[in-house]
């Protein structure tokens, strides 16, 4: 099993320590970390950071240095970008410090993506993502969609405070086979659960597979309200898109 001492970035090492809490979390990043590449651990601390122009230059050296996009993206942009989006779940930062982080990862994808489309790289599947109605929060969806993409999605992207009958027109009219709802006030949860009896009414809920979350959002509410699938943070928003896409296949 990997361990904190394989991990060469003493950044991504504190980051760790400090602010991830759940064991599976700890496992997840420092697996991740003690096997990517010590350019790409530069490349995830520059993002955690928020320092774009170190994002940039550190991804085009990266790419220089024959170090394949995918990798990079994987390894470097999008784990970096996964240990800010849990501490932006635990309120160790906070709405400037992440627009920051996200600034420093679109810095470093404006090198990979077009090296992925000219790739033909294959798509994974459309994703429709909104928060849900009387909730105008959307960092979290925006860190999701960020993610998604990166990870070969297309994404539809409803914006906030979308009501039940918009998710309706968007699974029609893009043949989308997953749905994400945020909501970031424990007053807007039962919208998700309005928007599910909704698309239930209008027959469509057999036509796509439904994730949720969000801060107040968890596995039980997920179960509790018919959810197919429940991700705490960005990261997971990408695991669980997939595993439904597979499963919608």
């Amino acid at each position: 099993m990997a361990e904190l001492s394989d991990i060469a970035n003493q950044t991504i090492k504190d980051e760790i320590e400090e602010f991830l809490e759940r064991p599976e979390e700890i496992e997840r990043f420092v697996e991740l970390f003690s096997r990517a590449k010590p350019a790409l651990q530069d490349i995830a601390a520059a993002i955690i950071e928020g320092e774009d122009d170190e994002a940039d230059e550190l991804t085009a050296k990266a790419l220089a240095d024959g170090i394949d996009a995918i990798e990079i993206m994987d390894d470097g942009l999008i784990g970096g970008m996964g240990i800010v989006g849990i501490k932006f779940r635990e309120n160790f930062v906070f709405v400037p410090e992440v627009l920051s982080c996200a600034r420093a990862m679109r810095a470093g994808m404006a090198h990979i993506e077009p090296i992925l489309s000219a790739s033909g790289i294959e798509k994974q599947g459309t994703v429709i993502m909104g928060t849900v109605k009387g909730d105008l929060h959307d960092i979290g969806k925006n860190l999701c969609i960020m993610m998604l993409r990166g990870s070969g999605f297309d994404v539809v992207d409803l914006g906030v405070d979308v009501a039940e009958d918009s998710f309706i027109d968007a699974v029609e009219e893009s043949g989308a086979k997953v749905l994400g709802m945020s909501a970031l006030l424990t007053t807007t949860l039962p919208n998700m659960g309005r928007t599910i009896e909704a698309m239930i009414d209008a027959d469509v809920r057999d036509d796509v597979l439904i994730m949720v979350g969000g801060a107040p959002v968890t596995q039980e509410f997920s179960d509790d309200m018919g959810a197919d699938g429940y991700g705490p943070d960005a990261l997971s928003c990408v695991a669980v898109a997939k595993e439904l896409m597979t499963s919608a296949a």
